[in-house]
């Protein structure tokens, strides 16, 4: 076929075989460059050790479902003073390991799912012709998030409930990334200090009015700045507005029934 070049999922996979599955899909055989590297000593190999297949779900074509069938070898490390006898080819660019689709297509995931959510990214996902439920789009948004090099410096912190009026819990995010770090079981002072001991690099922390959050930024980061957020400042005005307008509801009520009184004395009045 002239376009196999076009059905690789990376550089150095060379297609040997795309033909059409029973299922009405594309399978593309392929397999890698003939030669592997240690990843302890850097050495070159060619002696192979074995080899196994692993089935990737790939970019769809044409609305059909693609699965790449690579043949991944096995090796045998030549250096007498390596630790490591034997070691497989490294295709982390194309799939991470255990992985069952390849990384480009985790990212199409990830990103549905960040945009959509579970369900409406599956729905999405299978027009386009990749099969992933929502289990794993939330998995993948899951793994996204625990993969996060750098440490959270500026939080936000609130409560949500696990039952409305009932029990409640605490979710902390990451402000700059905008990403979910963790939700805690319960909404305490004790918890919430534990989780900020364990995370000295913040330096910010937006907060509510609850005096819990505040005792346990004290607590746990006592190094850490506290701020309220917008929607905390809005709130904040509009009560302290309310209350005015209710004081000065009040007293024109109290002086509109002064008057009244007044007038009608005057009017019993011979």
């Amino acid at each position: 076929m002239i376009s196999k070049k076009h059905w690789s999922p990376g550089s150095d996979v060379a297609v040997q075989s795309v033909e059409r599955s029973e299922s009405g899909g594309w399978i593309v055989s392929g397999s890698l460059t003939p030669s592997g590297i240690c990843p302890d000593c850097g050495l070159h190999s060619r002696r192979r050790h074995g080899w196994r297949r692993r089935r990737l779900q790939d970019y769809p074509a044409h609305g059909d479902e693609v699965t790449v069938d690579l043949a991944v070898c096995r090796w045998r490390c030549q250096a007498p003073a390596c630790p490591r006898r034997t070691f497989s080819d490294q295709i982390a660019w194309i799939a991470r390991p255990f992985a069952r689709r390849t990384s480009r297509v985790g990212e199409i995931v990830s990103h549905l799912g960040h945009a959509a959510g579970g369900r409406p990214a599956e729905r999405l996902l299978h027009r386009l012709g990749l099969g992933v439920s929502d289990d794993t789009v939330l998995r993948h948004l899951k793994k996204r998030a625990q993969g996060t090099a750098e440490p959270p410096t500026v939080i936000g912190i609130d409560d949500w409930s696990w039952r409305k009026s009932q029990t409640y819990g605490t979710i902390i995010v990451d402000l700059e990334r905008r990403v979910v770090i963790d939700v805690l079981e319960d909404r305490d002072v004790v918890t919430c200090t534990n989780w900020l001991k364990r995370h000295p690099d913040v330096e910010v922390i937006s907060r509510d009015r609850c005096g819990l959050y505040a005792q346990a930024a004290r607590q746990g980061a006592p190094q850490a700045k506290q701020v309220a957020d917008r929607f905390h400042i809005v709130q904040n005005l509009r009560q302290a507005i309310e209350e005015q307008m209710n004081l000065h509801g009040c007293r024109v009520a109290h002086n509109c029934e002064m008057g009244n009184s007044t007038k009608s004395t005057a009017v019993l009045c011979p």
